[in-house]
């Protein structure tokens, strides 16, 4: 960030707000920005050769780009961060679009998977884009945990949660596990849980495996760690991530290579098997994000942008987030002020439960 405002600073007003209205037009409607156009709606009477060398002049320093020869300009990477770092104006949601958001999250259903598929929905609608909303992991105690086994390589875990709900979750044993070996191994979890939730009892469980590692028969403590990878893991994190309004995107991209990288970035959301990664994408601060192309590692080969913002618990503590994926030239003026108060309301509603 420091860098493109560093350029920034050094531009004089006339080549700042020629790059303020390619951009902003570019945003507005895909198409390059010619020299012609700026001139007929600029302020100060300048002729569109002074206007030209303006844009050349910004096209040296990485922050234009010609798409074709004296077809106009368009905005570059860089450019477009510069422009969200230091000439985006953010206000509030418009009312119409809160009113969307408002509508969705009204009901004030106990059923907070279902709310946010909801959020996702109405994100995805009101944005014209791809949302998507990192779900919490359940932060109930665990009243029970029980193992059964299904077949040579296959065993069950049933978790019973204090607040009543419960979870049968498939695994995969490790080798030579046997029934006495698992109740073993459940006996052993019982004893830990004490109102524990899973993240609580994962670091309480290293901790007495480390401990008591001679006291735990070896094929219970394998047990017990595997059971760790399926709560904790990467099958955990798949469930967690709602994508909605994929259509969007593949209707809104005429370009057959647009739509090949789109179609790219869905297989991707579909095949990755850490979207921690995309939590851990809000954790450099409250507010909202914004990832612009490749500087978003987790959607770079799509050539799309993330607006991402977490959302908190009563104790201020980050447990999800949602966000707004679509091409790089998302009107971003109008998606932030969304995103953060989608993020907020999420927030309030989930703390208002707990």
């Amino acid at each position: 960030m420091s860098d493109t405002l560093g350029i920034l600073a050094e531009m004089n007003d006339r080549s700042r707000e020629v790059f303020r209205r390619v951009v902003e037009g570019y945003l507005a409607d895909g198409l390059p920005v010619g020299s012609r156009t700026l001139t007929r709606d600029f302020n100060e009477k300048v002729s569109a050769a002074t206007i030209r060398n303006v844009m050349q002049d910004l096209e040296f320093l990485g922050l234009l780009d010609s798409p074709h020869v004296s077809a106009g300009r368009i905005p570059t990477q860089l450019g477009l961060r510069m422009f969200v770092d230091g000439l985006l104006e953010v206000g509030s949601p418009d009312e119409t679009d809160r009113e969307k958001i408002d509508a969705t999250l009204g009901a004030k259903a106990q059923d907070v998977g279902g709310m946010l598929d909801r959020v996702g929905a109405a994100l995805s609608g009101v944005t014209h884009g791809a949302s998507l909303v990192l779900t919490p992991k359940r932060e109930a105690p665990i009243k029970h945990i029980e193992f059964v086994s299904l077949a040579q390589d296959r065993a069950l875990v049933v978790l019973v949660f204090a607040d009543g709900h419960v979870e049968n979750r498939l695994f995969v044993p490790p080798r030579g596990q046997t029934p006495s070996s698992m109740r073993e191994a459940a006996n052993f979890l019982n004893a830990l849980i004490e109102g524990k939730t899973l993240s609580e009892l994962r670091t309480t469980m290293q901790t007495q495996i480390q401990s008591r590692r001679q006291e735990i028969d070896v094929l219970a403590q394998a047990l017990v760690e595997s059971g760790l990878a399926v709560w904790d893991g990467a099958g955990d994190q798949i469930e967690r991530l709602i994508v909605r309004g994929r259509s969007n995107l593949l209707e809104s991209s005429s370009e057959a290579e647009d739509l090949e990288r789109i179609r790219h970035l869905f297989d991707d959301l579909e095949r990755k098997r850490d979207i921690a990664e995309f939590l851990e994408l809000t954790e450099g601060g409250d507010g909202v994000r914004i990832f612009i192309g490749s500087e978003n590692k987790l959607f770079s080969l799509s050539g799309s942008s993330l607006v991402v913002s977490p959302y908190m618990n009563a104790d201020r503590k980050i447990i999800g987030a949602v966000g707004v994926i679509g091409p790089t030239r998302l009107n971003y003026g109008r998606i932030v002020p969304i995103v953060n108060y989608t993020a907020q309301l999420v927030g309030k509603l989930i703390s208002d439960q707990s």
